[in-house]
């Protein structure tokens, strides 16, 4: 499936928006604002450092006006932006920065397309926000469908003060996120799926996830090699037949975005021109992480 089916209420979206695989010639620039986050995943590490490309790494934690002094900066790097993106390094969601900063996006950069990814945990409570301060896309991680499958990839979530773990954790941010991705829908938020292959845990689920993930309203899929990395480290990374199965079994049921580039949360530039070296090369990286 191409994502050139992508619903037409979405076209403009589709034109502009690097990461729908049909605007290569536009750029996205992302704002590592979100310190915290409200899930541990098994594969993840986060990071201060100026050399990996993939997410959850950033030089620093920008303070929502700051970041709009980035925009400024960035868009005279590259003049192509047209997405500002807020990925992290922790959740979008886990903090109030991200919907501050997309509120004054809105008003600053009202031609800007606001784009948000989280791990969905937070989104039932906060869908109507997220659309009242402007974003226009959303994405969010689904790693499985399977409380029992997804119980093995994340270690616990925070949840209304309270830590879980095991099925009772899985069950919960499976619920959130199909829950999530539905009140998206409903209220014309296009929903793309991130899903992290782990081959010998997930990797026969991923139709399954696309089909349930679909049936709830997202609009496009996009399969993300693990990198052997945290409680994964020693896991084999997918390869390229691994990655060509689960493509195929998702676009049975939706359009599958096949450029991704493991973008950092401080990226800038176009899809293999990544100008945030310039962008930032004054900041100095203060380790502000935390978990909810």
């Amino acid at each position: 499936m191409e994502t050139s089916q992508i619903s037409e209420k979405f076209s403009h979206l589709v034109m502009n928006h690097p990461c729908l695989g049909r605007a290569p010639h536009r750029g996205r620039l992302h704002l590592p604002v979100s310190p915290a986050c409200n899930i541990k995943c098994r594969f993840c590490t986060r990071s201060f450092n100026r050399r990996e490309n993939r997410p959850g790494v950033t030089r620093s934690v920008l303070p929502v006006a700051e970041a709009m002094e980035v925009v400024a900066q960035a868009i005279q790097l590259c003049p192509e932006i047209s997405v500002v993106g807020i990925a992290g390094p922790g959740d979008s969601l886990a903090t109030d920065h991200a919907l501050d900063c997309f509120r004054r996006l809105r008003e600053e950069y009202p031609d800007l397309i606001g784009c948000l990814s989280t791990n969905g945990l937070s989104l039932p409570q906060q869908a109507r926000a997220i659309a009242a301060a402007g974003v226009h896309s959303v994405t969010v991680t689904v790693n499985a469908v399977d409380p029992a499958i997804q119980a093995q990839i994340i270690d616990w979530i925070a949840l209304d003060g309270r830590r879980l773990s095991g099925a009772a954790a899985a069950a919960v941010l499976i619920d959130s996120q199909l829950t999530g991705i539905r009140l998206l829908s409903e209220l014309n938020i296009l929903v793309k799926i991130n899903c992290v292959l782990i081959p010998s845990l997930n990797g026969a689920h991923i139709g399954e996830i696309a089909r349930v993930t679909a049936a709830a309203g997202a609009a496009i899929i996009n399969i993300i090699p693990l990198i052997p990395q945290g409680d994964f480290a020693d896991w084999p990374a997918p390869d390229c037949d691994d990655l060509q199965q689960a493509r195929s079994a998702a676009e049975r049921f939706l359009p599958v975005f096949r450029h991704c580039r493991h973008c950092r949360a401080d990226a800038c530039g176009l899809l293999g021109r990544d100008v945030s070296a310039e962008l930032y090369r004054d900041v100095s990286a203060e380790n502000t992480f935390s978990h909810g």
